[in-house]
């Protein structure tokens, strides 16, 4: 079924859709504790890169595989970094 470019065009729109629809509706004081749940999810997206540019089936999936890999992993290593950052600002100030 997904072998059929259509059915994964039409499945890879709807999905653009969805997620637009979804962060549309989250209120601007949740973004950032909802990032650490979005580097779960790109956590899951590496998952998925690696093995289609891995699987060497046709050379267009291991390129966007590779390419999927390089930002899953900004968006991850950016979300760590911006929550630590916001952690930080909940932390006792230090006295010198």
């Amino acid at each position: 079924m997904l072998d059929d470019p259509a059915v994964a065009l039409t499945i890879f729109t709807l999905s653009i859709f969805v997620g637009f629809e979804v962060i549309a509706k989250v209120p601007p004081l949740l973004h950032t504790p909802l990032m650490s749940g979005s580097n779960a999810i790109s956590g899951i997206t590496i998952v998925g890169a690696i093995l289609s540019a891995g699987h060497e089936d046709r050379t267009i999936s291991t390129v966007l595989g590779f390419v999927a890999i390089v930002f899953a992993t900004i968006n991850v290593v950016g979300g760590f970094l911006v929550t630590n950052r916001m952690l930080e600002m909940f932390q006792p100030k230090k006295r010198s």
